[in-house]
């Protein structure tokens, strides 16, 4: 009984593999070539582990997000029409937790990362190194974690604590 079984599994994924590989291929695309890859395989660390070298302040940051950001998140974070970014605080244990930089996010690190990979959602990765460190001090900011003239870098942006560090569930896994 178990070797039928076994014959019948076989011949399932044989088959399946068979069909698979004669998918028909569309023609567009294109493979990523080494430099598209390394440029999108990168991610910072709560540490800072990975940042690179760069700085901005609120100041700098609020132009670019005049420029880059308001037309998606409003005018100053708080109106959308996507995600706000600005305000929250004391909302995540109520029936309307509002989820923001300010009241939900546990690394200032993960700000910068996501700017720089993700944003702006019509040219992600568009943005210098200085140009995300700007925008990240404007943000915290505007959450009233950092003052206006604070100086954001790889060495300053790790130090930060955020509201909500110690509201998640650290992950055991290893890395």
């Amino acid at each position: 009984m178990r070797l039928a079984s076994l014959s019948v599994l076989v011949t399932i994924l044989a088959t399946c593999t068979a069909a698979l590989a004669q998918s028909p291929a569309y023609g567009i695309g294109k493979p990523a070539s080494e430099k598209e890859i390394k440029a999108w395989d990168s991610g910072i660390a709560p540490d800072g582990k990975g940042l690179p070298p760069g700085s901005g302040t609120s100041k700098q940051g609020a132009k670019v997000y005049a420029e880059r950001c308001a037309k998606c998140h409003g005018a100053t974070g708080k109106e959308g029409p996507f995600d706000r970014m600005v305000g929250g605080k004391g909302t995540l244990n109520t029936d309307r937790p509002v989820k923001t930089i300010g009241s939900y996010w546990p690394y200032a690190t993960t700000i910068w990362d996501y700017i720089n990979r993700a944003m702006p959602d019509d040219q992600p990765g568009s943005l210098s190194a200085d140009q995300v460190y700007a925008l990240t001090a404007f943000l915290l900011h505007q959450n009233e974690i950092i003052q206006e003239n604070d100086v954001i870098d790889r060495n300053s942006l790790p130090k930060i604590q955020m509201p909500n560090r110690n509201g998640f569930v650290p992950d055991p896994r290893p890395e």
